[in-house]
């Protein structure tokens, strides 16, 4: 059965389609031996040899990972300060997955990952609206005004952010906590409006990423996604996209 060739790529856990084709215009993808540079052609992996760089490729087993970020963790591959990352939470065979989203160093919580491109590409894309949920603390008493202003929308640096919604776990005149509920993910988001707000964050923390919650695992494991969790969150995608 012949498939197109980026989704072939993202199928062998390479890449996302949309880095496949940036793949695929450089001439770095070969099929039976010749440069391949025609976005949209359609290539049959089981009787065509496909090579990405000279290596030949091939369809590998899906996996699907919840794991809990610890604080200090960053979610590159590799770190020219040599800071720890998430891969080295993971089986040292397990190299080829790639994060879902990302949480910035000083955060904890919930990363997905994964081998799947596609399923990469329709859980971060902006346009599908995932929904994330976090738990946030901050060094103040969180008063309703600035839990309005969450959810009305401020700017930052020319963007517009907003949390869908936005819900007080505990208040005293030292710290409070809110869980936010956000629909896109842009650059450290949930830290800029609290920034814009005058508020100190010394917690943060994502506990769900569409219906996968991060629940009782254990700070720095992991766990296979279920199948239903994984039909939920392209289920969630089709419906929003």
């Amino acid at each position: 059965m012949k498939v197109r060739l980026q989704k072939f790529l993202a199928q062998a856990g390479v890449s996302s389609r949309r880095e496949g084709e940036k793949l695929i215009l450089a001439g770095r993808v070969t099929v039976d031996g010749q440069v391949v540079r025609l976005l949209g052609t359609k290539v049959d992996p089981q009787r065509e040899e496909i090579a990405l760089d000279g290596q030949t490729l091939k369809t590998m087993v899906k996996r699907f990972l919840a794991l809990h970020k610890p604080p200090k963790f960053i979610c590159s591959r590799r770190d020219t300060h040599d800071r720890r990352t998430v891969f080295d939470l993971l089986p040292i065979d397990w190299g080829h997955l790639y994060t879902v989203g990302r949480l910035d160093a000083d955060s904890e919580g919930l990363i997905l990952l994964t081998n799947d491109g596609a399923f990469c590409e329709k859980v971060t894309h902006p346009s599908h609206g995932l929904l994330k949920t976090y738990c946030v603390t901050v060094a103040k008493r969180l008063e309703l005004g600035a839990l309005e202003r969450l959810t009305d929308g401020l700017r930052d640096k020319g963007e517009f952010l907003q949390a869908k919604r936005v819900r007080l776990l505990f208040a005293n005149n030292t710290r409070s906590q809110a869980e936010l509920v956000l629909g896109e993910g842009k650059n450290r988001e949930v830290r800029r409006m609290f920034k814009a707000l005058g508020l100190r964050v010394l917690r943060l923390q994502r506990v769900a990423v569409g219906s996968v919650k991060l629940g009782e695992l254990p700070l720095g494991k992991w766990r296979p996604l279920s199948r239903s969790e994984v039909a939920s969150c392209l289920r969630t995608t089709r419906k929003t996209g």
